[in-house]
């Protein structure tokens, strides 16, 4: 048998082959899309998180081409509103000797003191609001807007998703954590810590 005969029976093999791979029984799919396909053409139902957030109280945010959910803060901050405390203007409270001394327990450890202070993010005249760099007003509610001026990268991640939490899952509608939900603001960085470790001696008095 020449070899060219050979060649030939070679390619019928080779499409028979192909073509009893085909026929796969009912259950069988040749990837994982087609089986995603075949599997959902019944399905009429919906996909949703929004089980997932009763309870919990969202405001709606857009920002660039993204549509999504935050968790409101304002509720959750124990001494908000500020001017229940601050009455009078931060200059005349400092310089009362009456007044018992506030926020003693809270240490500024974000940034160097020469480039970051109080001031920096809290308006000594409007208390109940952030403030940005340029001295525009920020509500408490969309803190992330005083991060983004210098975390950028971060904050372009945190938009797309590619950073921070979900609230609930991945399926719409989206509702995502804040920088403040996971991050101290006058303290950002977290913690090092020992990683989790197999606890042996638990074992040993278990058996």
């Amino acid at each position: 048998m020449n070899k060219y005969i050979l060649h030939i029976l070679a390619c019928v093999f080779f499409f028979l082959c192909t073509l009893s791979s085909c026929k796969h029984s009912e259950g069988e799919y040749h990837s994982i899309t087609d089986k995603i396909e075949a599997e959902s053409k019944n399905y009429h139902g919906t996909i949703s998180s929004e089980a997932l957030l009763e309870g919990v109280q969202t405001i709606e945010i857009i920002e660039d081409e993204h549509t999504f959910l935050i968790p409101e803060r304002k509720s959750q901050i124990k001494s908000y509103a500020c001017t229940e405390c601050h009455s009078k203007p931060l200059i005349e409270m400092q310089n009362n000797e009456d007044v018992k001394k506030a926020h003693w327990d809270i240490k500024l450890a974000h940034a160097d003191l020469n480039t970051m202070n109080c001031i920096t993010c809290h308006n000594g005249e409007d208390m109940n609001n952030l403030k940005s760099l340029t001295g525009n007003s920020i509500d408490f509610d969309r803190s992330y807007k005083l991060c983004s001026q210098c975390h950028t990268k971060q904050f372009d991640d945190w938009k797309g998703g590619a950073h921070g939490k979900k609230i609930a899952g991945w399926t719409p509608p989206r509702a995502s954590m804040t920088c403040v939900n996971c991050h101290n603001p006058h303290k950002p960085g977290f913690e090092s810590r020992w990683p989790v470790r197999f606890n042996t001696q638990k074992v040993k008095e278990r058996e």
